[in-house]
This record gives C-alpha cells, structure tokens and sequence, in this order.
C-alpha cells in the first residue's frame, strides 16, 4: 500500500530540464479523482484494521523499467513478464524463496525462473538488488507528496515513511 501511494514516474522531456525529473502521481489518477486521494489511501488501510490480514490481499511492486548506467532498460521485455508473475504465484504458495531487502522482498538467487532467458548476470544482479542511495533519494521526496494531501493523509503512511527512512539508514 505504502509504495503503490508513492509511485512515482519519469517526467517526459516536454520541458527541458524535466527528463529524469520524478512525478508523485500514484497509478496517473491525481488529475482524475474529484475527491482528495488521501481519503482514499486512508479507506484501503482502513480494511486491514475491519478484516483478518490472512485473507487480504497480497501486493507485489515491480519495476519492469529499471535501468542501467546507459539508461538500457534491464529486463528483456514484457514476454518474460510471466516469469516474475510465476515468482509472484511462488510466494504466495509457499514455495518460492525471497531475500529480505530496505524496501521488501526480492527473488532469492534460483527462485527465479530463468530457463531460455539470455539475460547477462551483471544484469541479473542488477535487477536483484536494492539501490540504497536512489531510494534514500526518493524516500526525500515522499514528504513533500504527502504534504499535497493536507490533513487528508492517514497518519500510518507518516509513520511508514519514516520506517522506510530507517531501513534505508536515512532516518
């Protein structure tokens, strides 16, 4: 819940400048909704408080476009998307394994089925670790996205950030 609330976008280069440049704008709906999303965020951690957490939903974030140094985007492509979704199915079997990271958990190295997949281990490392100094640098900027929400914003998602903060040693 926490990250899907501060998922954040590559502006486009219409302005210059603006290439790279983060945008807060969970799943492009802010423009959309005609009440304050923070209401919202607060509804959805409200059903954990009313249901048992056994029976809820599990989430998984994942970055399809993570990039390298080059600005290459790393994973092969949206065909080898199942691979990860049959990962996903994994955890919530039981059956596959997962490293616990700052921002959650990842694929242990061999739980992800990577069998015809011509993807580099550089890569593969890559995709498979947590880059502690871009998130320390994100995690700044979730304050100032909150404060949009005025006193609309569940107090949970204060107390998340400044976890978040900890885990990453900025906080």
């Amino acid at each position: 819940m926490f990250l899907g609330v501060n998922i954040a976008s590559e502006k486009t280069a219409a302005a210059e400048g603006t290439v790279g440049e983060l945008r807060h704008d969970p799943f492009a709906m802010l423009p959309f909704c005609g009440y304050n999303m923070g209401d919202y965020f607060g509804y959805w951690l409200s059903l954990a408080r009313r249901h048992d957490p056994a029976k809820l939903p599990r989430l998984f974030y994942v970055n399809w476009f993570r990039k390298d140094s080059s600005g290459r985007f790393v994973w092969p492509g949206f065909g080898e998307n199942i691979r990860v979704l049959k990962w996903i199915v994994g955890r919530l079997t039981g059956e596959a394994k997962a490293v616990v990271t700052p921002i959650g958990y990842l694929p242990a190295p061999g739980s992800l089925d990577l069998d015809g997949l011509e993807v580099s281990w550089a890569d593969l490392a890559l995709l498979l670790t947590v880059d502690t100094k871009a998130w320390k640098l994100e995690a700044e900027q979730v304050p100032e996205h909150f404060q949009t929400f005025h006193r609309h914003l569940p107090p949970r998602l204060w107390e998340l950030q400044e976890e978040l903060a900890g885990r990453l040693g900025s906080g």
